[in-house]
């Protein structure tokens, strides 16, 4: 169950490796330097639901066990009232992310380090803050950037056990006419390959696991009525979630020491999808990347292992 929670304004250090920011809305700008912290405690009922959901075999959960990586996204739920809650089913706007008024919001990427496990039974404490909020012109539209970071510390640690780097982007409501970005195609002869069924059974169930309230993922009639899709669009984290998976199946022992992914493309119901992994030579580094049905590229992403 998440515990306290607060938001607070605080200074923000700057990040070397972050490029510079695109033109502000001096309105969303003053979000910059937000923070808010959350306390859960990892417990083991998500993690079995999400074994299940990801079809592995019954597998035994308790105090100790080690929290596989991006399994932390079932903890911390947006607990918000239904009063609160937008026509997208997101939060509405404000609060501790800023009141972008562009309708739609899409998670865009993450960068992630791994520093020490997270296990079942541990109190953790997540410290949240906004880096940047940026806007820029796309060929659809205005798109504005927001960056979160966020920092988890288990059993009063003082270093943290993993930081998360949360790029979201909100856009514009689809119109008649936009020209969607030319799709890439896969690479193709993957060392690492596996097809998942993204039906609706999986979307609602990992829905319910995050407690995403976000309509794109279960409504048909609004996903594509009134956000222009032609079906229900697949989690991005979710998508993400399945690639470090196809890791861990094939190299259970492998010590991740870093993981950055990218949604280059909507993945929607139906069809399969299908997960790929090559490792470099090195042994250290190990390209993962989603495509849809078509061949063409919906997700990028490496991770680096440690020795």
């Amino acid at each position: 169950m998440t515990g306290r929670k607060t938001v607070v304004h605080s200074g923000l250090e700057s990040n070397p490796n972050e490029p510079p920011s695109m033109t502000t809305d001096p309105d969303l700008a003053a979000w910059i330097g937000r923070s808010e912290t959350l306390t859960d405690v990892i417990s083991v009922p998500p993690v079995q639901a999400l074994n299940a959901t990801l079809d592995h075999p019954p597998a035994a959960v308790s105090v100790g066990s080690v929290l596989p990586p991006l399994w932390h996204w079932l903890y911390f739920l947006p607990l918000h009232r239904q009063s609160e809650i937008g026509a997208d089913g997101h939060p509405r706007r404000g609060g501790f992310l800023p009141p972008v008024p562009l309708p739609r919001r899409m998670w865009a990427g993450s960068q992630f380090e791994f520093h020490t496990p997270i296990r079942v039974g541990d109190r953790v404490e997540r410290r949240s803050t906004i880096a940047d909020v940026s806007r820029k012109d796309g060929r659809s539209g205005a798109l504005v950037f927001v960056k979160v970071r966020h920092e988890l510390f288990c059993n009063d640690a003082v270093d943290p056990a993993l930081v998360e780097w949360h790029d979201i982007v909100y856009r514009a409501a689809r119109q008649p006419g936009d020209v969607d970005a030319p799709p890439q195609k896969a690479s193709s002869g993957a060392a690492w390959q596996r097809e998942v069924l993204p039906d609706e059974v999986l979307l609602f169930r990992y829905s319910a696991l995050t407690f995403n309230g976000h309509r794109i993922h279960y409504d048909r009639r609004y996903v594509t009525a009134i956000e222009g899709y032609p079906g229900l669009v697949v989690h991005g984290p979710l998508i993400a979630t399945l690639l470090l998976d196809l890791l861990r199946r094939q190299a259970p022992a492998a010590d991740l020491a870093t993981f950055r992914f990218k949604a280059v493309r909507p993945t929607f119901d139906g069809p399969p999808l299908r997960v790929n992994g090559q490792p470099a030579a090195d042994g250290r580094t190990v390209a993962l990347w989603a495509q849809d049905h078509e061949g063409w590229l919906t997700m990028d992403a490496v991770a680096t292992l440690r020795p």
